[in-house]
Protein backbone atom coordinates (compact mmCIF):
# COMPACT_ATOMS: atom_id res chain seq x y z
CA UNK A 1 0.00 0.00 0.00
CA UNK A 2 2.94 2.36 1.02
CA UNK A 3 4.67 1.78 -2.42
CA UNK A 4 1.38 2.34 -4.49
CA UNK A 5 0.82 5.59 -2.32
CA UNK A 6 4.79 6.89 -3.11
CA UNK A 7 3.80 5.84 -6.71
CA UNK A 8 1.14 8.17 -6.55
CA UNK A 9 2.60 11.20 -5.24
CA UNK A 10 5.53 10.58 -7.48
CA UNK A 11 2.67 10.75 -10.56
CA UNK A 12 1.57 13.80 -9.04
CA UNK A 13 4.77 15.64 -8.45
CA UNK A 14 5.69 14.80 -12.31
CA UNK A 15 2.28 16.51 -13.60
CA UNK A 16 2.86 19.66 -11.79
CA UNK A 17 6.46 19.46 -12.69
CA UNK A 18 5.39 19.01 -16.54
CA UNK A 19 2.91 21.64 -15.83
CA UNK A 20 5.05 24.18 -14.81
CA UNK A 21 7.66 23.63 -17.04
CA UNK A 22 4.78 24.09 -20.45
CA UNK A 23 2.62 26.49 -18.64
CA UNK A 24 5.54 28.37 -17.27
CA UNK A 25 7.03 29.10 -20.83
CA UNK A 26 10.17 27.31 -20.08
CA UNK A 27 9.33 25.11 -22.92
CA UNK A 28 10.47 26.63 -26.21
CA UNK A 29 8.29 26.79 -28.97
CA UNK A 30 10.79 28.49 -31.64
CA UNK A 31 10.93 26.89 -34.59
CA UNK A 32 14.79 27.24 -35.03
CA UNK A 33 14.81 24.75 -31.94
CA UNK A 34 15.20 21.14 -32.97
CA UNK A 35 13.34 18.72 -30.55
CA UNK A 36 15.00 15.87 -28.92
CA UNK A 37 14.90 13.23 -31.05
CA UNK A 38 12.38 10.79 -28.56
CA UNK A 39 10.00 14.01 -29.29
CA UNK A 40 10.50 13.99 -32.81
CA UNK A 41 10.24 10.14 -33.01
CA UNK A 42 7.27 10.27 -31.38
CA UNK A 43 5.18 12.86 -32.65
CA UNK A 44 6.15 10.69 -36.41
CA UNK A 45 4.72 7.89 -35.37
CA UNK A 46 1.46 9.70 -33.85
CA UNK A 47 1.29 11.35 -37.37
CA UNK A 48 1.85 7.83 -39.51
CA UNK A 49 -0.69 6.30 -37.15
CA UNK A 50 -3.37 9.03 -37.46
CA UNK A 51 -2.79 9.20 -41.04
CA UNK A 52 -3.37 5.39 -41.22
CA UNK A 53 -6.22 5.36 -39.29
CA UNK A 54 -8.75 8.22 -40.57
CA UNK A 55 -7.87 8.01 -44.01
CA UNK A 56 -10.21 5.88 -45.42
CA UNK A 57 -11.59 7.47 -48.39
CA UNK A 58 -11.30 5.62 -51.70
CA UNK A 59 -10.72 7.33 -55.06
CA UNK A 60 -13.67 7.85 -57.19
CA UNK A 61 -11.65 7.78 -60.36
CA UNK A 62 -8.70 6.36 -61.58
CA UNK A 63 -5.91 7.26 -60.73
CA UNK A 64 -3.47 5.90 -63.35
CA UNK A 65 -5.44 8.10 -65.96
CA UNK A 66 -3.02 10.24 -67.30
CA UNK A 67 -5.43 13.43 -67.79
CA UNK A 68 -5.60 13.01 -63.83
CA UNK A 69 -2.66 12.92 -63.01
CA UNK A 70 -1.96 16.42 -65.34
CA UNK A 71 -4.92 17.74 -63.69
CA UNK A 72 -3.17 17.17 -60.67
CA UNK A 73 0.62 18.42 -61.48
CA UNK A 74 -1.95 21.69 -62.01
CA UNK A 75 -3.61 21.74 -58.80
CA UNK A 76 -0.13 21.46 -57.30
CA UNK A 77 1.23 24.34 -58.89
CA UNK A 78 -1.65 26.83 -58.90
CA UNK A 79 -2.08 25.58 -55.24
CA UNK A 80 1.50 27.02 -54.43
CA UNK A 81 2.34 23.30 -53.22
CA UNK A 82 5.81 24.32 -54.99
CA UNK A 83 6.35 26.75 -52.13
CA UNK A 84 7.26 24.27 -49.50
CA UNK A 85 7.78 20.58 -51.53
CA UNK A 86 9.26 22.31 -54.59
CA UNK A 87 8.60 19.93 -57.84
CA UNK A 88 10.33 18.65 -61.13
CA UNK A 89 12.58 21.12 -62.06
CA UNK A 90 10.82 23.67 -59.62
CA UNK A 91 13.00 24.72 -56.37
CA UNK A 92 10.75 25.44 -53.31
CA UNK A 93 11.01 28.45 -51.76
CA UNK A 94 13.23 29.99 -49.44
CA UNK A 95 10.79 30.32 -46.31
CA UNK A 96 9.80 26.88 -46.16
CA UNK A 97 13.88 26.21 -44.98
CA UNK A 98 12.77 27.98 -41.94
CA UNK A 99 10.09 25.59 -41.01
CA UNK A 100 9.99 23.03 -37.95
CA UNK A 101 9.55 20.29 -39.07
CA UNK A 102 10.90 20.96 -42.16
CA UNK A 103 8.09 19.84 -45.39
CA UNK A 104 9.25 16.50 -47.23
CA UNK A 105 10.42 16.09 -50.16
CA UNK A 106 7.28 14.14 -51.75
CA UNK A 107 9.51 12.30 -53.85
CA UNK A 108 10.57 10.13 -51.51
CA UNK A 109 7.47 10.27 -49.42
CA UNK A 110 4.40 9.56 -51.71
CA UNK A 111 5.69 6.23 -53.21
CA UNK A 112 5.22 4.84 -49.14
CA UNK A 113 1.78 6.23 -48.74
CA UNK A 114 -1.46 4.92 -50.17
CA UNK A 115 -3.57 7.18 -52.67
CA UNK A 116 -6.06 7.61 -49.62
CA UNK A 117 -3.42 8.59 -47.27
CA UNK A 118 -2.15 11.48 -49.52
CA UNK A 119 -5.79 12.62 -50.38
CA UNK A 120 -6.30 12.91 -46.35
CA UNK A 121 -3.73 14.99 -45.31
CA UNK A 122 -3.89 17.57 -48.52
CA UNK A 123 -7.52 17.45 -47.22
CA UNK A 124 -7.47 17.75 -43.59
CA UNK A 125 -4.01 19.33 -43.37
CA UNK A 126 -1.31 18.42 -40.31
CA UNK A 127 -1.76 20.14 -37.30
CA UNK A 128 1.41 21.67 -36.17
CA UNK A 129 3.55 21.36 -39.13
CA UNK A 130 2.54 24.17 -41.61
CA UNK A 131 0.66 22.02 -43.91
CA UNK A 132 -2.87 23.41 -44.22
CA UNK A 133 -5.97 21.02 -45.36
CA UNK A 134 -7.10 22.20 -48.98
CA UNK A 135 -11.13 20.99 -47.58
CA UNK A 136 -11.84 23.65 -45.59
CA UNK A 137 -10.74 25.85 -48.22
CA UNK A 138 -13.43 24.97 -50.35
CA UNK A 139 -11.04 22.56 -52.67
CA UNK A 140 -13.32 20.08 -54.42
CA UNK A 141 -12.38 16.40 -53.23
CA UNK A 142 -12.02 15.55 -57.17
CA UNK A 143 -9.18 18.54 -57.21
CA UNK A 144 -7.68 16.97 -54.38
CA UNK A 145 -7.85 13.48 -55.45
CA UNK A 146 -6.05 14.62 -58.92
CA UNK A 147 -3.23 15.99 -56.51
CA UNK A 148 -2.99 12.56 -54.93
CA UNK A 149 -2.84 10.72 -58.43
CA UNK A 150 0.06 12.93 -59.39
CA UNK A 151 1.68 12.63 -55.98
CA UNK A 152 2.04 9.06 -56.79
CA UNK A 153 3.46 9.26 -60.43
CA UNK A 154 5.98 12.14 -58.93
CA UNK A 155 9.29 10.04 -58.86
CA UNK A 156 8.75 9.21 -62.14
CA UNK A 157 7.64 12.64 -64.01
CA UNK A 158 10.22 14.81 -65.66
CA UNK A 159 10.76 18.45 -65.55
CA UNK A 160 9.68 18.88 -69.26
CA UNK A 161 6.15 17.13 -68.58
CA UNK A 162 5.80 19.02 -65.53
CA UNK A 163 6.28 22.02 -66.90
CA UNK A 164 4.23 21.40 -69.69
CA UNK A 165 1.63 20.31 -67.83
CA UNK A 166 1.66 23.67 -65.43
CA UNK A 167 2.08 26.26 -68.22
CA UNK A 168 -0.85 28.71 -68.37
CA UNK A 169 -1.27 29.31 -71.84
CA UNK A 170 -1.14 33.46 -72.46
Amino acid sequence: MKFLAAVGVLAILLAIGAGVFFFGGFFSVAATRQDPAFVSSALIYVRQASIARHAVDLPPMSLDDPAVVQAGAKAFSQRGCTNCHGGPGVMWAKFSEGMNPGPPDLKEVAPHLEPGELFWVVKNGIGMTGMPGFGPLGVPDQEIWSIAAFLKKLPGISEQDYKAWTTVAP
